[in-house]
């Protein structure tokens, strides 16, 4: 029964509605395994053991009454410590929000105490979640369980970390410019960063609104996609609160046929050249979905190659303003080194009035053209990043590899992640899958798929 710390959180929902484990026992097991684990990578930065189990006994309770809460019911849960949990401490990585504990949870957070789920503790993010390693000044940095030496990526770091070791199975992470899906290759777990107005962001560490507004989504974390299949539906729809949100249909993976699907792939975005054990392991993917029957076709959108620059303008071409504005509204006075060192950088980035209001024609000229690629394909398959997890304190020197993620924050398409391979090091290596706007159904699918064919998450060998 210890290895239900590495099932499913369907499965373990299943075995507690089922009498075969209470949910007690889960959080039980859970918890100890966190306490063993967590020293050596520090992914998760907050525990509330009283709550967690207080809350486990009360689900227990209302099963033996025949009351099931939700798909859920009694299934622990970590959240990413940007994304507000009443009576929990939520820092979202930067010193003026040290001691902050909200008094009203995320809307995505409320939905999955709703639906059943006991919140056991925070996860681990890089300050404002932005920057592609997770540490901050507050936690530390969070270590890569498959070499420590080596980053779990950023900034839902601390989730991905935990998933890959064991210990919960799901947590919900945020996806700016690659937040879910770098760490889920980093450490071979899957995740899906949703069309962008799915998933509520009320209580998100960056609010609604702004330049970078539309790149940023919610979306699940787990070790198999079965549970980013299951958890989606529950934290989407219109919440009333972010203006965002658009009450679209949310196709169901099942019904998807992969062998009608036409597909693109690319090895090389012409931005960074990845390394031969990434594109090997696309070029894997593609050839399994094409033995489905699948029309696969090697091909990449034009236009990609704006997307360095278009990134840079939407994030400094204020001059940095909108980061020092978050900065003050938390009243932080001493911000992580990554923070300091894009708010050094910014005056060179700033544009002129003019060349900032022509940045978003631009933008949208570049998402028209993206989107015309999608009139002959229903999926891309492509790198999530041009290496391998790597090693702490070198984002700045690997920035251009993040463009296979920032790229479709432009443009707002889904993308799940799900591990294919590793490197001869035993760096885990997944691929992302592009679909149309609004198409989760078409990405989870897919990624399923591939799972299946090539095993999906794998035990780290080094705990």
């Amino acid at each position: 029964m210890n290895d239900i710390v590495y099932a499913s959180a369907k499965s373990i929902a299943k075995a507690i509605k089922e009498k075969e484990i209470s949910s007690c026992e889960v959080v039980e097991f859970c918890l100890k395994h966190i306490k063993k684990v967590n020293p050596k990578i520090n992914a998760v930065v907050c525990i509330d053991e009283e709550k967690a189990f207080s809350e486990a006994k009360k689900a227990d309770d209302e099963l033996s009454k025949g009351h099931i809460r939700g798909p859920l019911h009694g299934v622990p849960m970590t959240i990413k410590d940007n994304l507000d949990t009443a009576g929990m401490v939520t820092t979202g990585g930067t010193k003026g929000r040290e001691s902050f504990i909200p008094k009203v949870d995320a809307t995505v957070v409320s939905r999955l105490r709703e639906a059943g789920a006991i919140l056991v503790g925070k996860t681990n993010t890089q300050e404002l979640t932005l920057a592609y390693e997770t540490d901050n000044l507050i936690y530390g940095r969070t270590n890569n369980p498959y070499d420590f030496s080596r980053t779990s990526g950023g900034s839902s770091g601390g989730a991905s970390a935990i998933l890959a070791a064991g210990g919960i199975p799901f947590d919900i992470g945020s996806d700016t410019g690659g937040s879910i899906r770098l760490p889920s290759h980093f450490c071979g777990t899957a995740g899906i960063r949703p069309t962008s107005g799915r998933v509520p962001r009320t209580g998100h560490i960056i609010p609604p609104g702004g330049t970078i507004d539309a790149l940023t989504q919610i979306g699940p974390m787990s070790r198999y996609v079965e549970d980013l299949v299951l958890i989606l539906p529950i934290i989407s729809g219109v919440d009333w609160k972010d203006p965002a949100i658009v009450p679209m249909h949310l196709g169901n993976p099942d019904n998807v046929e992969i062998s009608k699907l036409r597909v693109a792939f690319h090895t090389d975005n012409g931005i960074a050249t990845p390394t031969k054990d990434i594109q090997d392991a696309v070029k894997s993917a593609a050839d399994s979905i094409a033995n489905a029957g699948a029309s696969v076709e090697e091909k990449c959108p034009s236009g990609i190659e704006q997307a360095m620059e278009l990134n840079a303008g939407l994030y400094l071409g204020d001059g940095g303003v909108w980061i020092k504005n978050l900065l003050d509204t938390y009243k932080t006075i001493e911000p992580h080194p990554w923070i300091q060192f894009n708010l050094d950088i910014a005056p060179v980035y700033q544009l002129s009035l003019s060349q900032f209001s022509e940045l978003f024609f631009r933008l949208d000229n570049f998402r028209s053209q993206m989107l015309s690629f999608f009139e002959s394909y229903d999926v891309i398959i492509c790198p999530v990043n041009a290496t391998a997890a790597i090693s702490h304190d070198s984002a700045n020197e690997n920035f251009p590899n993040f463009s296979y993620t920032f790229t479709y924050n432009l443009t707002g398409w889904p993308g799940a992640v799900v591990r294919v391979s590793e490197t001869p090091e035993g760096l885990t290596i997944g691929v992302q899958i592009i679909a149309k706007p609004w198409r989760e159904d078409v990405a989870l699918s897919v990624a399923g798929y591939l799972e299946g064919v090539f095993g999906g998450w794998q035990k780290p060998d080094i705990l």
